[in-house]
């Protein structure tokens, strides 16, 4: 029999203090979360047993949602094995047996690791082997270290050995030092770590013991604001009903507080004074944090584990005195280790295209190399006879009475060595230094980046963030934007607008209902508590709220309103104020949907004032009730929806139900009043087509029967070895059905400030946003309108489809549609703005991984905007795949919560928001920010500047090597082949190093082609690293011609000048390289367009730098070439070629510049003069800028 009241009554426990978090979490849209929250650990006291004792109940967090692949040729979750393992049964082949407090019986079989964590990468005596391992990954580095050992080979040796092996030792040095600190910081940090002291229970007495020798099977107790030291099942704990709070930051970034449960077989144990025993049987370890599953043997009894009974490694406990746990996993096994790896590494799409020509230089290179030794090879066989004695190439040595041979290794060796020569004479033509400059270019990037203040973000206090340095240059080339809704495109601060209850339509006159006198609150001992955040109600309902009679509008009003109160995991906290006598209760949970429900409530008379495990406390309109949490099945993506069992204190039985309007009217009895059912659903698509988020409450009573029926079957599901999420899964639909419809509830997430002037601002960029949301079609509708990403003048194909041929007659259907639509306007300038797709996740199942995903990518390519509706994180990774995997246009996806990260590694580039869904989306992004606003100078202004720097430093780089390699190339075609160098070995190391290298640097992260305000007010500027305009084949071969031509009047100018002159070679030397640095800093200087004192400083600098150190060079006697420069500068004719040469080289490139500025400008030339000029703005009406039509 159900116990009476005065039972009830006794279960009442005396704190009246508000406890934190039940278990477990929603999603932050309970109509669209795609986590699966599954009660399959809930231990459900039997009904008839809880007189005189407190009903325990253990109600899961979050499990993990099977892994379903929803995209694109093979879209799937980072190890999807070892995150879907807690969802795969455990048998004893698969299980890990602990016994507890006995580590010695644990570790007998099978030794499990220990307690030592280790997140160094190398020791002393593997830094140097792997270090150096890692860094030859890069081909470059292969190739400069040949060329250096090559170098050493005396037949080879064509510069001084310690000059070969200097760049690429410097390059070396400088990564491995920079490598080896931070590893020394990681190993500092894991000393602390391991050394930390934790109390175990050793020989029935909690000691102090080290963290890395705790054992699995070890008892630990970790007291308040102590951080959990491995994974632990939780025994016991300081709070009477078993609940531990524990904040997981460290984890998953979260700041919101979690609860965790001791089982009743362990609660009451002692472990000082009990002997405490046992034998858990868990699954082995794996990455899953939000998934565990096990069973416990303690007393004879086997009582089932899930992912509340578990406290993680780095885990904090807070606002609980001490948890007492076993361990189960320690060290390198705990689910924080093993999710220590990272998100995965991506690569700059410019280098990835900066490796093809580096492939054709090396060719080309290798022409060079092969011309030489032939011409080698040819100039030996035509003067073969006069090589005995020819100088410079004597075979024969005369000088000894006995003559004898030269080294000398046949005609076709000789050509074999002037190839390998060639080689190592040419080397720079692959340029080493580009990799250290892009590496110190991007930290400059990252750096003005960060602290720009147009990016920072008041309201949050949230700066931007550089998590990845390798990827700058990718903004400046995005063309689509893949975008979250909630939180990303709205502020995901919900706040409580309609409610429709049994059909009745409250949306009328709203009154504030906070900081009045008549705001509603209690008192408890003597002081005001009242809800913390202000809510707006109708005044209609409010007064209906606080009428008490039998009437049937108020039951179902009180119902509803009890529904939102108690129907979710919302933690009551007290929080005091400056006024003693008042306090505040701030409502915590991880779902801000539910925080606005509840606050919802306590503003109409329903205020939940205290949570435990087994029961709620509430305040209706002054009368404080007691409800028993008889059981919990939280929300998860099959379902929808989420339900509670409630005991009332007259004995009675209720489940209400929450969830999504698709699921909820499945399951609610519309032969009970079927107008009520209509009405509701008008209101829920008015609601939604003004961009509400809308969830429907219904409820039934439970008879003994069924609740003994549901309790038997749930005991039965929560301690099954085999099958038991989905039998919970059963439980929880057989219990949710024959439901009266109760009302809907309508919440607003506002749009956040700016977003619709960003996505127009990205429009014009030509940049195609699309919506991935989770919400319902209406409400992502009316999100589209009012962030200007749907238009009036657009036209909307519409696909949601059941099954797979209804999808592909959709899709045929809207792509015979869209190309008329695109026949008709191909004159429009803006001829695809016209067609808009919207498409929902049940129909992206049946196309998603098939062959309609072709005919999708078609469609959707035809339009400017893309609208996905309901979609599962896993499907935002597939159509972000559909794009990625067929176009060479780059991807960049936004988001906010953990729903997104899969669709954040996924694109080209990924940005995460600081939102109010923890930080997992900025955990796994390139760049994170506060606000989608953000977004536009990030890649409008940023993303365009870092592209054209790093285009330009690229092309810049190969134009400066190569002149060198060119002057070389000529020297030997008149030096008899011989591969010598009239430049001294020194100046060739320096050339990179010294002489060119800081200016290109500093033009890399300081100039600007186009000011801020140019680039945020004609966004049509950003066109131009879509369309490769900075760095592409045609600018390499332009270059490599120019470069050509440079290198045939730096040398020839000087060589024709003293033909007849009794000049020596390091003379001539000294002068080709004062030629080339004047002429790369020069052509530097006349491609700056933003001069600062540091770039002067670089540029001329770096002129006289090379001035200075060839005079050194000459002035050492021990070095060839002594005395050569200032002999050289003795001469009128070294500084008329020197003028010469400039003038020369420079004329070609001076002329081209300006035609094509004048005559055949690029909108960024044309904005470029606009700046300088500013009445040429006046040219055109309203103050525009007439730009070229983009190319199609």
């Amino acid at each position: 029999m159900l116990p009476n009241s005065s039972q009830v009554r006794g279960w009442i426990m005396t704190s009246n203090r508000p406890s934190l978090p039940t278990p477990g979490s929603t999603g932050s849209d309970l109509s669209s979360s795609t986590s699966s929250n599954n009660s399959d650990n809930n231990q459900i006291p039997n009904l008839h047993s809880l007189q005189n004792s407190s009903s325990q109940l253990s109600i899961k967090s979050n499990s993990w949602r099977a892994s379903v692949n929803f995209g694109s040729k093979g879209v799937s979750v980072a190890d999807s094995e070892g995150f879907s393992i807690s969802r795969r049964e455990i048998n004893d082949d698969d299980a890990r047996l602990v016994y507890v407090n006995d580590p010695l019986k644990t570790n007998e079989t099978f030794e499990f690791c220990g307690n030592s964590i280790r997140t160094g990468k190398y020791s002393v005596f593997t830094f140097l082997p792997r270090n150096l391992f890692e860094q030859f990954h890069r081909v470059a580095y292969m190739y400069f270290l040949i060329i250096a050992i090559l170098n050493q080979l005396p037949q080879l040796a064509v510069f001084g050995r310690g000059a070969s092996i200097l760049p690429l030792a410097s390059v070396l040095f400088v990564t491995a030092v920079k490598d080896a600190y931070e590893d020394w910081r990681r190993h500092k940090a894991d000393k602390i770590e391991n050394n930390r002291l934790s109390s175990v229970l050793v020989n029935d007495r909690f000691q102090h013991k080290r963290s890395k020798d705790i054992q699995v099977g070890e008892i630990v107790k970790v007291s308040a604001d102590e951080t959990i030291p491995c994974d632990i099942v939780v025994l016991s704990t300081s709070d009477p009903t078993g609940v531990a709070y524990v904040q997981t930051i460290n984890l998953d970034g979260e700041s919101n507080l979690k609860t965790r449960y001791a089982k009743q077989e362990t609660l009451s144990k002692v472990p000082e004074k009990d002997v405490i025993s046992g034998l858990i049987k868990c699954e082995k370890p794996n990455r899953n944090i939000y998934g565990f599953q096990a069973n416990m043997e303690v007393d004879g009894k086997r009582v089932s584990l899930g992912p509340s009974n578990i406290i993680l490694r780095g885990c904090v406990i807070k606002n609980t005195d001490w948890v007492v746990g076993v361990v189960v996993y320690a060290g390198r096994e705990t689910k924080a280790m093993l999710n220590n790896s990272g998100a995965p590494s991506k690569r700059s799409r410019l280098e990835t295209h900066m490796n093809r020509e580096i492939i054709l230089l090396s060719f080309f290179l290798v022409t060079l190399c092969i011309i030489v030794s032939a011409c080698a090879g040819f100039w030996l066989k035509r003067h073969q006879d006069e090589l005995d004695i020819m100088p410079f190439y004597r075979r024969k040595d005369y000088s000894k009475e006995q003559v004898e041979n030269y080294n000398y290794y046949g005609l076709g060796m000789e050509i074999f060595f002037s190839f390998l020569m060639s080689v190592i004479v040419f080397q720079i033509m692959i340029p080493i230094s580009l990799y250290i400059s892009m590496e110190l270019v991007r930290v400059g990037q990252a750096y003005f980046m960060i602290r720009d203040d147009k990016m920072f973000d008041a309201a949050s206090n949230t700066k931007f963030q550089c998590r990845a340095l390798n990827i700058n240059e990718d903004l400046g080339q995005i063309k689509y934007v893949f975008s979250d809704k909630t939180g990303t495109l709205t502020e995901n601060k919900m706040e409580f607008q309609f409610a429709s209850i049994s059909g009745v339509d409250y949306s009328g006159e709203k009154i504030e209902f906070y900081g009045e006198q008549g705001a509603y609150n209690i008192q408890v001992d003597g002081q005001v508590w009242r809800p913390k955040m202000k809510v707006q109600v109708d005044s209609k309902l409010l007064k209906l709220s606080k009428t008490r009679n039998d009437t049937k509008s108020s039951k179902e009003i009180y119902d509803f309103f009890l529904a939102l109160a108690a129907c979710n995991t919302i933690v009551p906290i007290v929080v005091n104020t400056s006024n003693p006598n008042e306090k505040l209760i701030d409502y915590q949970g991880e779902s801000p949907d539910e925080q606005a429900l509840v606050y919802a409530a306590a503003a109409y008379g329903f205020m939940l004032i205290e949570r435990t495990s087994g029961h709620i406390v509430i305040d209706i309109q002054g009368e404080r009730q007691r409800f028993n949490v008889l059981g919990m099945h939280e929300f998860d993506s099959d379902r929808k929806r989420m339900s509670v069992i409630l005991g009332y204190p007259d004995s009675t039985v209720k489940v209400f139900v929450k969830g999504a309007d698709t699921t909820m009217f499945k399951v609610i009895d519309e032969s009970l009043n079927l107008s009520v059912v209509k009405s509701t659903e008008n209101h829920l698509h008015s609601y939604s087509s003004i961009g509400l988020r809308t969830l429907v409450v219904g409820m039934r009573a439970l008879s003994i029967a069924e609740f003994d029926t549901w309790q038997t079957s749930y005991e039965i599901a929560s301690t099954a070895l085999m099958g038991r999420a989905g039998l919970l899964r059963k439980v929880a639909i057989n219990i949710e059905n024959n439901l009266s419809l109760l009302g809907a509830s309508a919440i607003e997430d506002r749009l956040q400030k700016g977003v619709p002037e960003a996505i127009e601002s990205l429009r014009k960029a030509g940049i195609k946003v699309w919506v991935l949301t989770g919400d319902k079609q209406e409400t992502a509708i009316s999100i589209g309108y009012s962030s200007k990403l749907l238009t009036s003048k657009m036209m909307q194909i519409i696909i949601n489809n059941n099954s797979k041929m209804s999808c592909k007659k959709s899709l045929e259907d809207a792509l015979i549609t869209s190309r008329k639509l695109i026949n008709v306007t191909r004159a429009s300038e803006d001829d695809e703005s016209s067609v808009a797709l919207i498409i929902d996740g049940t129909s992206l199942v049946y196309i998603l991984d098939s062959e309609l995903e072709e005919q999708l990518f078609e469609l959707a390519s035809k339009c400017a905007v893309v609208l996905c509706c309901r979609v599962a994180p896993l499907q935002k990774a597939g159509i972000v795949a559909l794009i990625k995997n067929r176009t060479d246009d780059m991807t960049l996806a936004i988001g906010d919560g953990a729903n997104d990260v899969s669709m954040i590694q996924m694109a080209d580039v990924g940005v995460g928001i600081s939102g109010q869904e923890g930080r997992q989306a900025v955990m796994a992004s390139d760049f994170a920010m506060g606000q989608f606003r953000f977004l536009v100078p990030l890649m409008l202004v940023h993303g365009h500047w870092n592209y054209q720097r790093m285009a330009y430093m690229i092309l810049y780089n190969f134009y400066r090597n190569a002149l060198f390699v060119f002057i070389l190339f000529w020297y030997v075609l008149y030096t008899g082949f011989t591969l010598t160098t009239s430049i001294t070995e020194w100046s060739s190391v320096l050339y990179s190093v010294i002489y060119t290298a800081i200016p290109t640097i500093v033009v890399g992260i300081l100039d600007k082609d186009l000011s801020r305000k140019s680039l945020m007010t004609y966004p049509q500027l950003y066109g131009s690293g879509q369309r490769k305009e900075s760095y592409n084949a045609k600018l390499f071969w332009v270059t490599m011609v120019d470069t050509l031509w440079q290198s045939v009047v730096v040398f020839f100018i000087p060589l024709l000048a003293f033909w007849e002159s009794d000049i020596d070679s390091s003379s001539l030397g000294d002068l080709w390289t004062l030629a080339v640095v004047f002429i790369v800093n020069i052509h530097l200087a006349m491609d700056v367009i933003r001069w600062t004192w540091i770039s002067h400083a670089s540029i001329w600098g770096s002129i006289i730098a090379t001035c200075i150190c060839v005079i050194v060079i000459d002035a050492i006697p021990a070095l060839p070439g002594y005395w050569a420069i200032f002999n050289l500068a003795s001469s009128g004719l070294f500084w008329i070629c020197l003028l010469g040469i400039l003038i020369a080289s420079m004329i070609p490139r001076f002329i081209v510049k300006m035609f094509m500025q004048h005559c055949k400008p690029c909108d960024r030339q044309i904005a470029r003069e606009a700046e300088k000029f500013q009445n040429a703005m006046e040219i055109t009406r309203n103050g525009e800028i007439e730009m070229n039509l983009p190319h199609r």
